[in-house]
Protein backbone atom coordinates (compact mmCIF):
# COMPACT_ATOMS: atom_id res chain seq x y z
CA UNK A 1 0.00 0.00 0.00
CA UNK A 2 2.89 2.26 0.48
CA UNK A 3 4.36 2.01 -2.57
CA UNK A 4 0.77 2.97 -4.31
CA UNK A 5 0.44 5.72 -1.82
CA UNK A 6 3.94 7.24 -2.74
CA UNK A 7 3.56 6.75 -6.27
CA UNK A 8 0.51 8.91 -6.24
CA UNK A 9 1.91 11.07 -3.92
CA UNK A 10 4.75 11.70 -6.59
CA UNK A 11 2.08 12.07 -8.92
CA UNK A 12 0.37 14.77 -7.54
CA UNK A 13 3.72 16.96 -6.55
CA UNK A 14 5.06 15.93 -9.87
CA UNK A 15 2.25 17.70 -11.58
CA UNK A 16 2.63 20.55 -10.03
CA UNK A 17 5.82 21.32 -10.74
CA UNK A 18 5.09 20.11 -14.90
CA UNK A 19 2.45 22.87 -14.69
CA UNK A 20 5.03 25.89 -13.34
CA UNK A 21 7.57 24.66 -15.03
CA UNK A 22 6.38 24.68 -18.34
CA UNK A 23 4.98 28.33 -17.78
CA UNK A 24 8.48 29.67 -16.30
CA UNK A 25 10.20 28.42 -19.47
CA UNK A 26 8.62 30.41 -21.71
CA UNK A 27 9.66 33.46 -19.77
CA UNK A 28 12.70 33.16 -18.22
CA UNK A 29 13.74 29.96 -20.75
CA UNK A 30 15.16 26.40 -20.37
CA UNK A 31 18.40 26.82 -18.04
CA UNK A 32 17.17 29.36 -15.94
CA UNK A 33 13.59 27.59 -15.14
CA UNK A 34 15.96 24.33 -14.81
CA UNK A 35 18.75 26.29 -12.76
CA UNK A 36 16.38 27.99 -9.90
CA UNK A 37 14.31 24.60 -9.74
CA UNK A 38 17.19 22.98 -8.94
CA UNK A 39 18.56 25.98 -6.09
CA UNK A 40 15.61 25.97 -4.24
CA UNK A 41 15.67 22.16 -4.16
CA UNK A 42 18.75 21.94 -3.08
CA UNK A 43 18.17 24.81 -0.21
CA UNK A 44 15.37 23.00 0.95
CA UNK A 45 17.38 19.73 0.48
CA UNK A 46 20.80 20.24 1.97
CA UNK A 47 19.58 20.73 5.69
CA UNK A 48 17.97 17.65 5.81
CA UNK A 49 21.04 15.76 4.66
CA UNK A 50 23.29 17.49 6.95
CA UNK A 51 21.04 16.50 10.37
CA UNK A 52 20.71 12.86 8.54
CA UNK A 53 24.52 12.79 8.59
CA UNK A 54 26.76 10.53 6.12
CA UNK A 55 25.31 7.08 5.60
CA UNK A 56 27.09 3.48 6.39
CA UNK A 57 26.24 2.46 3.07
CA UNK A 58 27.49 5.19 0.81
CA UNK A 59 30.12 2.85 -0.91
CA UNK A 60 31.12 3.26 -4.20
CA UNK A 61 28.07 1.70 -5.90
CA UNK A 62 25.77 3.65 -3.91
CA UNK A 63 27.86 7.06 -5.25
CA UNK A 64 27.36 5.31 -8.74
CA UNK A 65 24.06 5.15 -8.50
CA UNK A 66 23.64 8.31 -6.72
CA UNK A 67 25.48 10.15 -9.90
CA UNK A 68 22.71 8.09 -12.38
CA UNK A 69 19.62 9.11 -10.94
CA UNK A 70 20.96 12.67 -10.38
CA UNK A 71 22.69 13.05 -13.70
CA UNK A 72 19.58 11.66 -15.42
CA UNK A 73 17.45 13.55 -13.60
CA UNK A 74 18.61 16.79 -14.90
CA UNK A 75 19.42 16.06 -18.42
CA UNK A 76 15.54 14.67 -18.46
CA UNK A 77 14.30 17.57 -17.06
CA UNK A 78 16.33 19.64 -19.81
CA UNK A 79 14.77 17.88 -22.68
CA UNK A 80 11.51 17.82 -20.90
CA UNK A 81 11.70 21.83 -20.66
CA UNK A 82 12.93 22.08 -24.13
CA UNK A 83 9.63 20.43 -25.19
CA UNK A 84 7.77 21.95 -22.92
CA UNK A 85 8.51 25.90 -25.24
CA UNK A 86 8.20 23.96 -28.22
CA UNK A 87 4.79 21.48 -27.70
CA UNK A 88 1.71 21.27 -25.39
CA UNK A 89 1.81 20.60 -22.03
CA UNK A 90 -0.39 17.50 -21.84
CA UNK A 91 0.97 15.87 -24.67
CA UNK A 92 4.48 16.68 -23.18
CA UNK A 93 4.06 15.32 -20.28
CA UNK A 94 2.49 12.29 -21.20
CA UNK A 95 5.70 10.99 -23.24
CA UNK A 96 7.98 11.90 -20.60
CA UNK A 97 5.82 10.23 -17.67
CA UNK A 98 6.46 6.46 -19.82
CA UNK A 99 9.33 7.36 -17.36
CA UNK A 100 7.89 4.59 -15.18
CA UNK A 101 7.26 1.97 -17.47
CA UNK A 102 11.04 2.54 -18.16
CA UNK A 103 11.68 2.08 -14.78
CA UNK A 104 9.62 -0.78 -13.91
CA UNK A 105 10.94 -3.21 -17.14
CA UNK A 106 14.21 -2.22 -15.78
CA UNK A 107 12.87 -3.16 -12.26
CA UNK A 108 11.76 -6.56 -13.45
CA UNK A 109 14.53 -7.12 -15.47
CA UNK A 110 16.89 -6.98 -12.55
CA UNK A 111 14.94 -9.30 -11.09
CA UNK A 112 11.67 -7.62 -8.63
CA UNK A 113 8.74 -10.06 -9.21
CA UNK A 114 5.08 -8.49 -9.69
CA UNK A 115 2.11 -10.96 -9.87
CA UNK A 116 0.74 -11.83 -13.31
CA UNK A 117 -2.42 -9.46 -12.77
CA UNK A 118 -0.27 -6.59 -11.09
CA UNK A 119 2.13 -7.02 -14.35
CA UNK A 120 -0.76 -6.94 -16.81
CA UNK A 121 -1.91 -3.94 -15.07
CA UNK A 122 1.12 -2.30 -15.68
CA UNK A 123 1.10 -3.19 -19.22
CA UNK A 124 -2.56 -1.29 -19.68
CA UNK A 125 -1.17 1.64 -17.90
CA UNK A 126 1.51 2.23 -20.29
CA UNK A 127 -0.41 1.81 -23.03
CA UNK A 128 -3.14 4.54 -21.02
CA UNK A 129 -0.30 6.80 -21.16
CA UNK A 130 1.03 6.17 -24.96
CA UNK A 131 -2.51 7.03 -26.18
CA UNK A 132 -3.15 10.47 -23.80
CA UNK A 133 0.37 11.38 -26.02
CA UNK A 134 -1.29 11.22 -29.27
CA UNK A 135 -2.25 14.76 -30.01
CA UNK A 136 -3.66 14.35 -33.29
CA UNK A 137 -5.67 17.82 -33.64
CA UNK A 138 -4.86 18.50 -37.24
CA UNK A 139 -2.96 21.37 -37.23
CA UNK A 140 -0.81 21.42 -39.71
CA UNK A 141 1.24 24.72 -38.77
CA UNK A 142 2.32 23.24 -35.91
CA UNK A 143 3.30 20.06 -37.08
CA UNK A 144 6.63 20.52 -37.31
CA UNK A 145 7.32 22.02 -33.83
CA UNK A 146 4.88 18.89 -32.26
CA UNK A 147 7.16 16.88 -33.71
CA UNK A 148 10.06 17.71 -32.34
CA UNK A 149 8.69 18.42 -29.18
CA UNK A 150 7.73 14.99 -29.48
CA UNK A 151 11.48 13.84 -29.83
CA UNK A 152 12.44 16.02 -26.84
CA UNK A 153 9.63 14.29 -24.83
CA UNK A 154 11.17 11.11 -25.49
CA UNK A 155 14.86 11.56 -24.47
CA UNK A 156 13.21 12.89 -21.45
CA UNK A 157 11.51 9.62 -20.30
CA UNK A 158 14.07 7.65 -21.27
CA UNK A 159 16.55 9.52 -19.45
CA UNK A 160 13.86 9.74 -16.34
CA UNK A 161 13.51 6.16 -16.34
CA UNK A 162 17.15 5.06 -15.75
CA UNK A 163 17.14 8.12 -13.08
CA UNK A 164 13.64 6.80 -11.52
CA UNK A 165 15.27 3.54 -11.38
CA UNK A 166 18.45 4.72 -9.91
CA UNK A 167 16.66 6.74 -7.57
CA UNK A 168 14.42 3.87 -5.94
CA UNK A 169 17.51 1.67 -5.45
CA UNK A 170 19.55 4.88 -3.73
CA UNK A 171 16.11 5.46 -1.54
CA UNK A 172 16.11 1.40 -0.27
CA UNK A 173 20.30 1.69 0.69
CA UNK A 174 20.53 5.47 2.12
CA UNK A 175 18.31 7.96 4.00
CA UNK A 176 15.51 9.61 2.11
CA UNK A 177 17.22 13.06 1.79
CA UNK A 178 20.12 11.00 0.21
CA UNK A 179 18.22 9.75 -2.20
CA UNK A 180 16.41 13.39 -3.01
CA UNK A 181 20.00 15.07 -3.14
CA UNK A 182 21.35 14.14 -6.81
CA UNK A 183 19.26 15.88 -8.84
CA UNK A 184 19.74 19.14 -6.64
CA UNK A 185 23.55 18.76 -6.42
CA UNK A 186 24.01 17.82 -10.54
CA UNK A 187 21.82 20.71 -11.23
CA UNK A 188 23.48 23.59 -9.11
CA UNK A 189 26.65 22.31 -10.33
CA UNK A 190 26.37 21.76 -13.77
CA UNK A 191 23.72 24.24 -14.66
CA UNK A 192 22.96 26.84 -12.24
CA UNK A 193 26.61 27.73 -11.49
CA UNK A 194 27.48 27.95 -14.98
CA UNK A 195 24.95 30.34 -15.80
CA UNK A 196 25.75 32.66 -12.45
CA UNK A 197 29.48 32.69 -13.66
CA UNK A 198 28.28 33.76 -16.87
CA UNK A 199 25.73 36.47 -15.88
CA UNK A 200 23.24 34.52 -17.90
CA UNK A 201 21.19 33.21 -15.01
CA UNK A 202 18.06 35.03 -15.26
CA UNK A 203 14.80 35.74 -13.20
CA UNK A 204 11.60 37.86 -13.57
CA UNK A 205 9.06 38.95 -10.60
CA UNK A 206 6.48 36.75 -13.10
CA UNK A 207 8.63 33.37 -12.28
CA UNK A 208 9.78 33.99 -9.36
CA UNK A 209 6.96 32.04 -7.58
CA UNK A 210 7.11 29.48 -10.54
CA UNK A 211 10.44 28.00 -9.88
CA UNK A 212 9.90 28.19 -6.35
CA UNK A 213 6.56 26.06 -6.20
CA UNK A 214 7.98 23.90 -8.70
CA UNK A 215 11.19 23.17 -6.71
CA UNK A 216 9.11 22.87 -4.01
CA UNK A 217 7.35 20.54 -5.35
CA UNK A 218 10.20 18.77 -7.27
CA UNK A 219 11.68 17.39 -3.44
CA UNK A 220 8.28 17.02 -2.28
CA UNK A 221 7.61 14.40 -5.46
CA UNK A 222 10.95 12.71 -4.68
CA UNK A 223 10.69 12.52 -1.31
CA UNK A 224 7.25 10.79 -2.02
CA UNK A 225 8.86 8.52 -4.47
CA UNK A 226 11.49 7.79 -2.62
CA UNK A 227 8.90 6.18 0.49
CA UNK A 228 7.36 4.05 -2.15
CA UNK A 229 10.13 2.84 -3.74
CA UNK A 230 11.40 0.89 -0.73
CA UNK A 231 8.35 -1.65 -0.78
CA UNK A 232 8.17 -1.75 -4.87
CA UNK A 233 9.71 0.47 -7.50
CA UNK A 234 8.06 -0.80 -10.47
CA UNK A 235 4.63 0.13 -9.17
CA UNK A 236 5.69 3.45 -7.36
CA UNK A 237 7.92 4.67 -10.99
CA UNK A 238 4.03 3.38 -13.07
CA UNK A 239 2.17 5.41 -10.57
CA UNK A 240 4.14 7.94 -9.94
CA UNK A 241 3.93 8.68 -14.09
CA UNK A 242 0.20 9.51 -13.66
CA UNK A 243 0.89 13.13 -13.41
CA UNK A 244 0.84 12.99 -17.35
CA UNK A 245 -3.00 12.40 -17.01
CA UNK A 246 -3.29 15.52 -13.98
CA UNK A 247 -1.42 17.57 -16.41
CA UNK A 248 -3.16 17.35 -19.40
CA UNK A 249 -6.44 17.76 -17.26
CA UNK A 250 -5.00 20.59 -15.46
CA UNK A 251 -3.26 22.74 -18.88
CA UNK A 252 -6.59 22.07 -20.41
CA UNK A 253 -8.61 24.29 -17.00
CA UNK A 254 -5.37 26.40 -16.97
CA UNK A 255 -4.59 27.06 -20.26
CA UNK A 256 -7.51 26.02 -22.71
CA UNK A 257 -4.90 23.04 -24.06
CA UNK A 258 -7.90 21.26 -25.89
CA UNK A 259 -8.20 17.29 -25.16
CA UNK A 260 -8.40 15.39 -27.99
CA UNK A 261 -10.45 11.89 -27.80
CA UNK A 262 -7.53 9.32 -27.72
CA UNK A 263 -6.38 11.75 -25.03
CA UNK A 264 -9.45 11.13 -23.24
CA UNK A 265 -9.23 7.64 -23.29
CA UNK A 266 -5.68 7.43 -22.34
CA UNK A 267 -6.82 9.36 -19.08
CA UNK A 268 -9.80 6.46 -18.66
CA UNK A 269 -7.40 3.61 -19.37
CA UNK A 270 -4.93 4.71 -16.46
CA UNK A 271 -7.64 5.77 -13.87
CA UNK A 272 -9.31 2.61 -14.30
CA UNK A 273 -5.65 0.97 -14.43
CA UNK A 274 -4.61 2.89 -11.13
CA UNK A 275 -7.87 1.51 -9.23
CA UNK A 276 -7.43 -2.05 -10.43
CA UNK A 277 -3.28 -2.10 -9.46
CA UNK A 278 -4.69 -0.32 -5.86
CA UNK A 279 -7.13 -3.22 -5.33
CA UNK A 280 -4.55 -6.56 -6.90
CA UNK A 281 -1.66 -5.02 -4.49
CA UNK A 282 -4.05 -3.75 -1.33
Amino acid sequence: MLAILGGLGAATMWTVTTICSSRSSRVIGVGSTLAWVMLVGLAITFPFVVASGVPADLDGAAVGRLVVAGGGNVLGLLLEYRAFRLGKVGVVSSIASTEGAIAALIAVAVGESISPGAGVTLAAIAAGVCLAALAGDGDQRAESREALSALFAVGAALSFGISVYATGRVSQELPIPWAVLPARAVGVAAVAIPLAVTARLRITRRAAPLVAVAGLCEVLGFASFAIGARHGIAVTAVLGAQFAALSALAARVLFHERLTRLQLVGVVVIVAGVAILAALIA
